[in-house]
């Protein structure tokens, strides 16, 4: 196609602009051509390629899709045009120099036919069969110019004066693509940066890593996130808690399109990673609607506002027209387990389907409207567990998503643009098992003991809504941005045991509720005379955040007596319903509900202030500063600042750092909530108070009032090309001061509350994190033949540098267990190695995951030592810590897919995941936080996933 282009060019003396990209694997039939009229040959391939070939005029043609990109090109030639007839009208001077150069691949190929033009005219040339060309031009000083070919990466250079270059295109991907996060500057790319950027194309790492949801997706393509599916974690079955660099759930921020996006209103509590956090849940938004994700992996609370201490997340939406994309995906887990445990599994399980549909269309001239729908359903997962814990595996669900996004033209300057999405997701996990001798039990209901089944109902919405208009020369965004979570628990297959046989099986247990409005106006300008260019955003924010907790039915948390009267202080102790001398258990089993003493419905606000600016003193070296300032209704005021910079060394090198620091305000779950529950410590139940950090009681322990955490974060680090290959390497260091967790168990028998333990949040340790980002890629492309190998690295080391606990028994407070489970948030390193290669029908991608060894303490280090007796199982504390620790030795997985197109519209996919059947190291399941073999751990506990997907397009 190009080809082509250059010879009407020279033929017909017009010029056509276009993105190279954009006609890469475009095959034009050209002897069907007869006419040598040039209008019937753009109306040929106007019809043969759908695309746009608009001519502006004075023989110029732009090529252009109906993407945004594609129309952000269209405008940027008229731009350019315009510019261009201006100076030749007011200019009577002709061409003084002559720019020459050669235009070579990664290997010294002459590259035929490229495309060369002078920024900001429609001056152009193309090179020769030895890849040479000339431009005549009326200055080499400050002279930029675009060079493009097909199945390379388009280049930006600046000429620096010199009138004789040799110029080396990268193959395959685009270098110059434009990223949102961390920087608010529109002529940043993602290699030219002053922190790392991960710009993930979903449909591509989709196909590469095989995973269905967005968690998935990530886990398996940034190395520094992790999110590992829990079980017998209540809540944290249902929303898997992720995390970023080994930090908590609720510290690294989520954006979509740019805009903050709402956290769940769960709060992590038992039995999983990130206990004591809230985040957000990214498998709510549907794969089949994102376009691309960027990950920040830096801390941007200057920038951003609280919790981007981790990093920042930015999900961008689909924009695509005039195309439906369709696939449907069905898979299932080998629920063979391989080692000789007593209860075994065996056969498949975790049946899984998923059904998405994308349409877009336009509207008017440049708007456009993009919906998304997705349908997953997946079946529970069984797999060996103790016997207080028979249904060991993870939970099954049914969700409904819908999308959109949509951008309607105002006029040339002014567009107004919305996008969010709604999605209901049905969840059903097991608890621990109540046996038939069990007080918890009603033998006339269960005469072999149950598993109460959790599910819960969730409800998740978002829209967001604004204009965008450029006056002069300020882009000015405003924005209103609204999200709900709505998490509510219904209990099966269980029962209220103080209402014995007269108990119903299912109860309402109540719930949680998070709003969250963000109003925004920000202000972007780019002034390209001041030193290399500058950049000046800033802008303001209004946040407003709504928690509740709603109660559920009074069969699912309140005790009964004899007469079937709820029991208050004033019932008499002969009334309670008992069993073998124990009282029974009030509430539904596996999850107690919410009660009218546990209700909450309270309000915050914040106000930011930001500034973030950028200067480019020269080409080489890049310098930023950000700062924010943000005042909370609830805690006070905070602000934080930001220094980055970045020095060009050579085309193909640069080198990176920043200084910052961030905070993250305590959420409204983390203040307010509370719940009488059963916590299983071991295999023995037992009844908790897990109490509001603002309570008379919490306040009795000498704990104060939660106040935000505080980091500081430092980068550095470096960008490499060289020929085919590309390397991006970071340390950072993080350390975080006041730190909210969720602390142990204290004795609460004289607390008069029918509780043995009460607990509570507070900011309760310093933490310091180091690090290692590296990702390593070599990509080439021999004719139709593309083959890409990546190698993606996180090394990460936490330390606990201080326990906050006061004048509380430092071990019950935040004990070797909880620190633990702190530490190992991630392993403390994750490598992947994978292969891609493809051609125009075939691909195929083998991808291994090497996860580190991670070391857990079980419940065995609250048995008590009995030094005096020899036969003694514990007879010291080092022999007791010896016996709790589990170690999850090093494993390495193994991933593999194939594709074939079987039309130009239709693909096929087959693919297993974890082929070997690899599981982590299995543990004592008497002792474990899961009740199974397992604790949730590296690749998690279901097995080998063989799946096959169709996806079609029209």
């Amino acid at each position: 196609m190009t080809l082509f282009l250059s010879k009407l060019s020279n033929q017909y003396q017009v010029f056509f602009t276009y993105d190279a990209d954009l006609l890469s694997n475009i095959d034009i039939n050209t002897t069907q051509l007869k006419s040598t009229d040039l209008q019937v040959i753009v109306d040929y391939l106007r019809d043969q390629t759908n695309l746009h070939f608009d001519n502006l005029g004075n023989n110029y043609y732009v090529i252009y899709n109906d993407s945004e990109q594609g129309k952000a090109s269209l405008e940027t030639a008229k731009k350019r045009l315009n510019q261009t007839i201006a100076t030749i009208s007011n200019s009577n001077t002709s061409s003084q120099f002559i720019l020459k150069g050669k235009v070579l691949d990664a290997f010294n190929n002459p590259l035929p036919e490229a495309n060369i033009i002078e920024n900001g005219s429609i001056n152009g040339a193309t090179t020769n069969i030895n890849g040479n060309f000339t431009l005549p031009v009326s200055s080499l000083n400050k002279l930029f110019i675009t060079v493009s070919y097909i199945g390379y990466a388009t280049k930006i250079i600046d000429t620096q004066n010199k009138n004789d270059l040799t110029i080396i295109l990268d193959p395959g991907e685009s270098l110059n693509e434009i990223q949102i996060v961390g920087s608010r500057n529109a002529n940043r790319s993602a290699l030219d940066t002053t922190s790392a950027v991960d710009i993930i194309e979903l449909e591509e790492a989709t196909n590469k890593t095989g995973q269905i949801e967005i968690n998935q997706i990530l886990q398996f393509v940034i190395p520094s996130f992790n999110a590992t599916k829990q079980s017998g974690a209540d809540g944290a079955d249902h929303i898997v808690p992720a995390t970023l660099r080994g930090l908590g759930p609720d510290q690294t921020l989520i954006l979509i399109n740019g805009k903050r996006r709402h956290q769940s209103s769960l709060i992590n509590l038992y039995g999983t990673r990130g206990r004591g956090n809230s985040g957000t849940d990214l498998n709510a938004i549907p794969a089949s609607a994102i376009k691309k994700i960027e990950v920040l992996r830096d801390g941007a609370s200057a920038q951003y506002g609280s919790d981007a201490i981790a990093g920042v997340i930015n999900i961008v939406l689909k924009d695509e027209i005039d195309t439906f994309n369709g696939s449907v995906t069905y898979g299932f887990n080998n629920a063979n387990t391989k080692e000789d445990f007593a209860h075994p599994t065996s056969g498949i399980d975790g049946n899984t389907l998923k059904v998405s549909g994308n349409y877009g269309m336009k509207i008017a001239k440049s708007g456009f409207l993009n919906l998304t729908t997705e349908y997953l359903s997946k079946d529970k997962t069984l797999r060996p567990g103790a016997d207080f814990r028979e249904k060991y595996g993870e939970a099954g669900l049914n969700e409904y998503s819908l999308f959109l996004n949509t951008e309607i033209p105002i006029n040339k300057n002014s567009i107004f643009y919305t996008f969010g999405g709604y999605s209901y997701r049905e969840s059903e996990s097991y608890a621990f098992t109540r046996p038939a001798d069990s007080p918890r039990n009603v033998i006339d209901i269960y005469p072999n003991g149950f598993n109460p089944l959790i599910t819960a109902k969730i409800k998740d919405n978002s829209i967001s809504s604004g204009f965008k208009t450029k006056f002069n020369g300020w882009n000015i965004d405003i924005n209103n941005t609204f999200g709900r979570n709505n998490f509510h628990y219904f209990i099966k297959e269980t029962l209220n045991a103080t209402l014995l046989s007269n108990s119903p099986t299912s109860f309402d247990a109540g719930g949680h509720i998070l709003n969250q409005n963000t109003t925004s106006a920000d202000f972007t300008k780019f002034y390209k005379d001041i030193f290399n260019g500058i950049n000046i955003a800033f802008g303001t924010e209004y946040r407003i955040e709504n928690y509740k907790i709603f109660a559920g039915e009074p069969g699912s948390y309140a005790a009964y007596d004899v007469n079937g009267n709820i029991v208050n202080q004033n019932t008499p102790s002969s009334d309670l319903v008992m069993l073998n001398g124990f009282v029974r258990a009030r509430g539904s089993q596996g999850f107690p509900g919410y009660s009218p003493e546990n209700q909450v419905d309270q309000t915050r606000s914040n106000l930011a202030l930001y500034i973030d600016t950028e200067f480019d003193f020269n080409s080489k070296f890049m310098f930023g500063i950000a700062g924010r300032y943000e005042k909370y209704s609830d805690f006070g005021n905070t602000f934080n600042y930001k220094l980055s910079s970045r020095y060009k060394a050579s085309n193909s090198f640069n080198m990176r750092s920043s200084f910052s620091t961030g905070f993250r305000a305590p959420s409204l779950a983390q203040v307010y909530y509370n719940l009488k529950f059963t916590n299983f410590i071991g295999s023995e139940p037992s009844e908790s108070l897990l109490e509001q950090s603002n309570s008379p009681i919490t306040r009795g322990f000498g704990i104060g009032e939660l106040i935000e955490e505080k980091a500081i974060n430092g980068s550095l680090g470096f960008t490499a090309k060289i020929n085919n290959f590309k390397a991006t390497v970071d340390g950072y260091y993080v350390h975080i001061k006041d730190r909210i967790i969720l602390t142990g168990n204290f004795d609460a028998s004289n607390l008069n509350a029918n509780v043995n333990d009460v607990q509570f949040f507070a900011n309760g340790v310093n933490t310091s994190t180091l690090g290692l980002d590296i990702i390593l890629t070599w990509r080439k492309i021999i004719q139709n033949n593309s083959f890409l190998v990546t190698f993606a690295g996180n090394i990460n080391s936490m330390t606990i540098d201080k326990i906050n606990n006061r004048l509380l028994d430092e071990e019950t407070f935040f004990g070797k267990r909880d620190q633990y489970f702190l530490i190992a948030s991630a392993p403390k390193n994750k490598f992947n190695l994978s292969f891609n290669y493809s051609n125009k029908k075939f691909d195929s991608n083998l991808s291994i995951t090497s996860f580190s060894k991670v070391t857990l303490i079980d419940w065995q280090i609250y048995e008590p030592v009995v030094a005096e007796d020899p036969d003694s199982e514990y007879l010291n504390e080092a022999d007791r810590l010896r016996k709790a620790t589990d170690v999850y030795n090093s494993k390495l997985t193994t991933d593999i897919n194939i594709g074939y197109a079987l039309t130009k519209k239709m693909s096929l996919r087959f693919g297993i995941n974890n082929l070997f059947n690899i599981y982590p190291t299995a543990q004592q399941s008497d002792w474990t936080d899961s009740g199974g073999y397992w604790d949730s751990v590296q690749m998690g506990t279901n097995g080998s996933f063989f799946f096959t997907n169709i996806s079609y397009k029209f």
